[in-house]
This record gives structure tokens, C-alpha cells and sequence, in this order.
């Protein structure tokens, strides 16, 4: 029997595992598709001195993919502990879209070895800004579900965090569709036009500290 069934305002047929246990699950997910970054990342055994410096600056693109990535994985593995933290218990719906952000952070690996790779060219950098997209929809979607749905949320949670929340996140999957087409015109140009998601979700925080204090 679900644990989250018997507590108050669980829903029948709800969830098997709690909160905590959902995001412990998460955390080695999370750890495992940061350290296969790494993977990728390295130089040809038993060069020549004289070689060194040249396979060095090879894989420069590997490292700056590998950059990139860990940033993204970062800074969504602490939205997800943000809502965590809001979470009083799981619904079907919040159980689902989590197992779908986790499925899309296992796969980012591959992605980010082909914007390492092939960093140049449209397609690869639109696959990457699309698996970037995908996960950050999703985190969006839980953020918007803990809105609509009070009895979720821990009480002394205000709504206009949880708003702050969805705008964070639809600022973050805006940024990197919009990248998508730029890739025809130039996929230098879409890679840094993901920079905008930075002080725009500055701007964002800073609106939110300084708007009016919730009742």
C-alpha cells in the first residue's frame, strides 16, 4: 500500500514512495549523467611530447561541451531541490513528469558529445538546445502542477514563489527553442544566444525580491 495514500489529502492511488525518497533517487541521476560528461574528455594515449600541446587544443571543444553541460546539469539539479524543498507529497502527475526530466538528464551525455563533436553544424546544436528544452519543460511543468495544485505544497509556501518558479523555467525552455531555428543562420550565433537565459533569469529574481511581500 502507497505510505502517501494514508497520509492526509493523499489521493487514491497515488504515489508509492514519498518525496525524499523520489529525490534521493534523482540525486544519483543526476550525479551519474554529470560524471559520464567527463568521460568524453580526454587526449590520445602515448603521445609525443611534441604532439601534447596540439591534442591539447583538440580537445578544447570537448571541454567547453563538457562546460556547458555541467552548468546546465547544475543549475537544474538545484531548481529540482528548490521544489523539493515545496513539496509535501507526490501526485501521479508530479511522479511522471519527474521520471521524464530524469530519463532526459541520463541522456544528456549524448548530446553534448555530439555538440563537442560536431559543434559546428545546425543539426547537433539544435538537438542539443532541444534535449536542454525538453528537460527544462519539464521541470516548468512540475512548477506549474505545485501551483494548481495547493494540497501538494508544504504549507508557508506562497504562490508567487511557485509563479517565480514556472516564469524561471519558462525563460529557460523560451531561450532554447528560440535557438532552434538560428541554428539555419549560424549555430555559433544559437549557441550564444543561450547566454540571454542568464540575466534574464537575474532580472526575473530581482523583480520578484523587490515586487510586494506576500500576505
Amino acid at each position: 500500500m502507497s505510505a502517501e495514500r494514508d497520509g492526509p489529502g493523499a489521493e487514491p492511488g497515488g504515489p508509492i514512495m514519498g518525496p525524499e525518497q523520489l529525490l534521493a533517487f534523482g540525486d544519483a541521476v543526476f550525479a551519474i549523467a554529470i560524471t559520464l560528461l567527463i568521460l568524453d574528455v580526454g587526449v590520445q594515449d602515448d603521445l609525443a611530447a611534441s604532439d601534447l600541446g596540439e591534442a591539447l587544443h583538440d580537445v578544447l571543444a570537448d571541454v567547453g561541451a563538457y562546460v556547458l553541460s555541467f552548468a546546465v546539469i547544475g543549475v537544474l539539479w538545484l531548481a529540482q531541490h528548490a521544489m523539493f524543498t515545496s513539496i509535501a507529497r507526490l501526485d501521479t502527475w508530479l511522479l511522471y513528469l519527474y521520471l521524464a526530466l530524469l530519463a532526459v538528464i541520463a541522456g544528456l551525455p549524448f548530446p553534448t558529445r555530439l555538440i563537442s563533436e560536431y559543434g559546428d553544424t545546425a543539426l547537433a546544436t539544435a538537438i542539443y538546445a532541444g534535449a536542454i528544452a525538453a528537460a527544462s519543460s519539464l521541470m516548468t511543468a512540475m512548477s506549474l502542477r505545485l501551483a494548481c495544485r495547493p494540497v501538494l505544497v508544504k504549507p508557508g509556501v506562497s504562490r508567487e514563489s511557485l509563479t517565480r518558479s514556472v516564469q524561471e523555467g519558462l525563460v529557460m525552455v523560451l531561450v532554447f527553442v528560440a535557438s532552434m531555428p538560428l541554428t539555419l543562420v549560424s549555430p555559433l550565433l544559437a549557441q550564444l544566444s543561450w547566454l540571454v537565459a542568464v540575466p534574464l533569469r537575474i532580472w526575473l529574481s530581482r523583480r520578484s525580491d523587490t515586487g510586494p511581500s506576500p500576505a
